[in-house]
């Protein structure tokens, strides 16, 4: 028992008991559920990859909550998808569900009544239907192009009542569609990026492209030049180095304000930068992440890296700049 913390008595001993069933009668239905797996879920893929249009999900009560949770998964996973209340989808919202789309309709029982005009205008109109249901025999199974059937596992709840295990099992089977689509897509970290541009994610995945100076701001200068322009380039870039480029415009070497400081005598204005530079200076590449720049400055004890692509200069990343955008 951690210091402070009181025994937990006969009652609080009950109430664990109880959550740690709660948790093991969920998680065996997991199990179950990925035991089930067959060749069902293969041709739900199949439609749901094949589609040029979105995933539409729906769903009533706690499986409607359920398929507003798969729809945002699927959308930020490199699936297209909205939710659509059955109840507002008989009211105009039908509307949103298009010929090119695929519809997934979550209901435990599979006699949802609020689902049955989506149900209806799906086969009007020849969009696939995947049902998601703990009932095979039920009218939204049979009127489905797929049926996922959850296995026939309790509920947690001990009146066997409230949605419990089933809307685990939903939520769970849901993730399983959505991340094996993204696999299948070949969805990269730099594709999630662009849909979690915010908060910690988001900053955990940019690049050094995005944070990079470039253009005008890169200090550059070349083999030839003379360190009063190199001078001159560092004071106005502010980044404490200048990159050495040959005659190619590939990157050569770095002179660093610590260079200019070593090599100080009343003739180095007079010197060519290649004289005092340091040749094969760190760089990275350009789709590398702004936590892997900051990983490599700190083991190199440096301050900048310059961003290379082919040997030439894309631009530069400063520590402060990873920094700045989060990265630590």
């Amino acid at each position: 028992m951690a210091a402070g913390v009181l025994s937990p008595g006969p009652a609080g001993n009950r109430d664990l008991a109880c959550a740690a069933r709660v948790l093991r009668t969920e998680a065996e239905a997991l199990a179950a559920l990925a035991d089930s797996l067959d060749g069902a879920f293969l041709r739900a893929l199949d439609i749901l990859h094949g589609i040029a249009g979105r995933v539409v999900v729906s769903g009533m009560g706690k499986s409607g909550h359920v398929a507003r949770k798969i729809a945002a998964t699927m959308a930020s996973t490199g699936t297209p998808a909205l939710f659509v209340h059955p109840g507002e989808a008989s009211h105009g919202d039908l509307g949103m569900i298009a010929k090119i789309d695929a519809v997934v309709a979550l209901s435990n029982s599979g006699e949802t009544h609020e689902l049955a005009d989506i149900i209806a205008y799906t086969r009007r109109f020849g969009i696939p239907l995947i049902a998601m249901t703990r009932n095979g025999a039920s009218s939204l199974a049979e009127q489905s192009d797929v049926a996922l059937v959850l296995p026939p596992v309790p509920e947690a709840c001990p009146l066997g009542l409230a949605p419990t295990t089933s809307t685990t099992m939903m939520l769970a089977l849901g993730d399983a569609l959505a991340v094996t689509l993204l696999e299948r897509r070949g969805f990269s970290a730099a594709d999630f990026r662009e849909f979690h541009p915010g908060g910690q994610l988001g900053r955990a995945l940019l690049k050094v492209t995005d944070i990079m100076h470039k253009g005008a701001d890169l200090p550059l200068c070349r083999l030839d030049s003379p360190l009063s322009d190199v001078i001159f380039e560092m004071t106005a870039k502010r980044l404490g180095c200048v990159g050495v480029t040959d005659e190619d415009g590939a990157l050569a070497g770095i002179i660093t304000d610590g260079d200019l400081r070593r090599h100080l005598t009343p003739e180095l204005l007079a010197e060519r930068a290649d004289s005092i530079m340091s040749p094969r200076p760190k760089t990275i590449r350009p789709k590398a992440l702004i936590v892997e720049a900051l990983r490599e400055m700190n083991d190199k004890q440096i301050t900048t890296l310059f961003v290379v692509e082919a040997d030439r200069p894309l631009g530069i990343v400063h520590i402060h700049d990873c920094l700045r955008a989060g990265a630590a």
